[in-house]
């Protein structure tokens, strides 16, 4: 596959501005960052070559905290084969394996960790569990070999969807992994849904999790910093879910929540 590197210098003054605007690239298309380059696959880039340059060029031109300096042509090879070469598979507890490839959650960054960490204190036996923005997998896995009867994982990424369900079969899983960008679940579906994404996408789907949680049920949530915990939790009342639990590991946060009995 071609890619082109985009080489962006960022000056953000608080490290969750940074958080944001690159997720903002990741949902644009890039896959990879390493410092300050940003690497999306060359099609996306020749379909996208104007949103991406008037996005950077009209939201941060003023205080320059992201100037798109360069853009390179990379050579072909195959990356796929170079990340897993400088990512090797990762070893976790109850013997869950990960090999990450380009996709988030290999298990050792703080928001994967602090909600594995919780997981394994946590019974989920006959439980039906749903990981949004699966990534590789690792917290669907962890979900099953915790007991859950069901476990379902769904990303918007394609290269996530392949990443997770090569990892469920290494790791001799059987969970459902599926490509979307909607969430279409029945009502009371889940009794545990785990969320590992950026805090605006979060409160998108705010409504969504509280309607598919069964009464009892639970919602953890990650991916964002102390400063997300106040319009996240606005946002969690608004649908009836209270709070229960937050835990912090350096600047990030995990919040569980349980919808109502009644």
């Amino acid at each position: 596959m071609r890619y082109h590197v985009l080489h962006i210098k960022t000056a953000f003054p608080e490290e969750w501005r940074k958080a944001v605007f690159d997720q903002m690239l990741c949902t644009i298309g890039v896959d990879t960052i390493d410092g300050e380059d940003y690497y999306l696959p060359s099609e996306i880039w020749e379909q996208k070559e104007k949103l991406i340059r008037a996005t950077i060029g009209v939201e941060y031109h003023m205080d320059k905290s992201a100037q798109l300096i360069s853009v390179e042509a990379c050579p072909d090879e195959n990356w796929n084969a170079t990340w897993e070469a400088e990512h090797p598979m990762q070893e976790l507890p109850l013997g869950v394996k990960i090999v990450p490839h380009c996709a988030f959650g290999a298990g050792h960054h703080e928001t994967t960790s602090l909600i594995v960490d919780t997981l394994l204190t946590t019974d989920l036996s006959g439980k039906k569990v749903l990981d949004h923005g699966t990534g590789t997998g690792v917290l669907a896995i962890f979900a099953k070999r915790k007991g859950a009867a069901e476990v379902v994982a769904v990303d918007i990424d394609e290269k996530s969807v392949e990443n997770a369900k090569e990892n469920a079969e290494l790791n001799g899983e059987k969970i459902e992994v599926l490509h979307s960008s909607s969430f279409n679940f029945q009502l009371s579906a889940f009794n545990l849904i785990l969320a590992n994404i950026h805090r605006n996408i979060l409160i998108e789907y705010m409504p969504n999790y509280a309607a598919s949680l069964q009464k009892g049920g639970e919602l953890w949530i990650s991916g964002f910093y102390e400063a997300d915990c106040a319009p996240l939790q606005e946002a969690a009342e608004m649908q009836g879910l209270t709070l229960i639990q937050v835990l912090s590991r350096g600047e990030w946060q995990l919040m569980r929540y349980r919808k109502g009995e009644h």
